[in-house]
């Protein structure tokens, strides 16, 4: 497998650390309103959400709860320049509470229980947060205003949370790998079921976490799902309440198993309109009529994820593609259009917005 390079990490991203660590923190604990995904089989399960998910119970629904995790531990590896030591504290103790072995067993007997749950989406982000309690975390001197690098979130909270966090990783790898051959066709909805941006989340995580039996399977239903396609067009897009886009989704997955030039020459194919554009014509940041409507609100979304993987698909293609120039264009658009709402006040967004922020941003998920 080739797996072409992460775009840069946008110098920015200190400046938005210590909000979206706080609104994380917020959403995290915060129990009500909760959209629980759970299956009812008898008036004996209508337990509290804190029950029956005591990590993942916040920020409204459970794979939300899940990233805005990820998006703690990841913040912990990010220079703050505000210099607040008082609220990484809170992050670690935050952490401390959630990812502990008692309660992730719970989630763990939950997904064994329950093997549809949150599939592919949900697995997906539990598998990039284990592969996030893993990561490295060296000493990077202060300067520029950034803050030290504080201990608390490496190594021993890291390794605490990453035991903790194991078994539930193994499960979902079982879980893939009894779904991946059952799936004939992929899902290529905007929303939380696209086949194409888990795949990538996997296939970026699974090392990581301890699960590298996944990297070959991964990468076959990739090529097998997504090499044919061509002729693809972007007024096919986007729906109206996407946070992704399956046609970016797709792109960005493919790119991580070719090498360059393949992977440039499969794009022309499957984008061909791609080749020609220029200026801010080629995906412009969609209109958001009521940012308050979960569902149309979506769209802010789709604008951060798009910044994501359009940076992605750029940083892969070989130097001097001259479809990188409409690529990055394109990405500081979206990224422009979405950033201020990460942390808006509104928990109709706050509750899951800051970690697309923190992607479109440039923090990968196998940095």
């Amino acid at each position: 497998m080739s797996t072409s390079p992460d775009a840069a990490a946008d110098p920015a991203l200190p400046d938005h650390a210590a909000a979206f660590a706080e609104v994380a923190l917020a959403n995290i604990t915060r129990e009500y309103p909760n959209a629980p995904a759970h299956l009812f089989a008898g008036p004996e399960e209508l337990l509290p959400p804190r029950l029956l998910h005591p990590a993942f119970y916040g920020a409204y629904d459970w794979h939300s709860s899940v990233h805005m995790h990820w998006l703690l531990l990841r913040l912990l590896r990010t220079p703050w320049r505000s210099g607040d030591q008082r609220r990484r504290a809170a992050v670690v103790r935050a952490l401390d509470a959630h990812l502990t072995p008692d309660a992730l067993a719970v989630e763990t007997s939950y997904l064994r229980t329950h093997p549809s749950f949150e599939r592919p989406y949900g697995w997906a982000w539990l598998l990039a947060l284990t592969s996030e309690s893993a990561a490295d975390t060296p000493e990077h001197p202060a300067g520029g205003g950034a803050t030290p690098r504080d201990e608390s979130g490496a190594p021993a909270a890291r390794r605490r949370w990453r035991a903790a966090l194991a078994p539930a990783a193994e499960t979902v790898a079982d879980l893939v790998l009894e779904w991946l051959p059952k799936a004939t066709r992929p899902v290529r909805h905007g929303t939380h079921t696209n086949s194409a941006f888990a795949l990538g989340l996997l296939l970026d995580s699974a090392a990581r976490a301890g699960q590298p039996q996944l990297l070959a399977p991964v990468e076959a239903k990739i090529r097998a799902w997504y090499l044919p396609d061509h002729g693809a067009a972007t007024r096919w897009e986007p729906s109206g309440q996407d946070f992704l886009s399956p046609l970016l989704c797709e792109a960005d997955a493919v790119r991580r198993v070719l090498p360059g030039d393949e992977f440039a020459a499969w794009l022309g194919r499957f984008l061909p309109e791609l080749n020609h554009a220029t200026g801010p014509d080629f995906l412009p940041p969609p209109h958001v009529a009521d940012t308050a409507d979960p569902q149309l609100g979506h769209l802010l979304g789709l604008c951060l994820s798009r910044a994501a993987a359009l940076r992605g698909i750029a940083a892969a293609l070989p130097p001097g593609d001259p479809r990188t120039a409409a690529l990055t264009t394109a990405a500081e658009a979206n990224l422009a259009a979405g950033l201020p709402a990460a942390v808006s006040g509104d928990f109709t967004t706050d509750h899951w917005l800051a970690t697309f922020a923190a992607l479109a941003l440039g923090s990968g998920i196998a940095d």
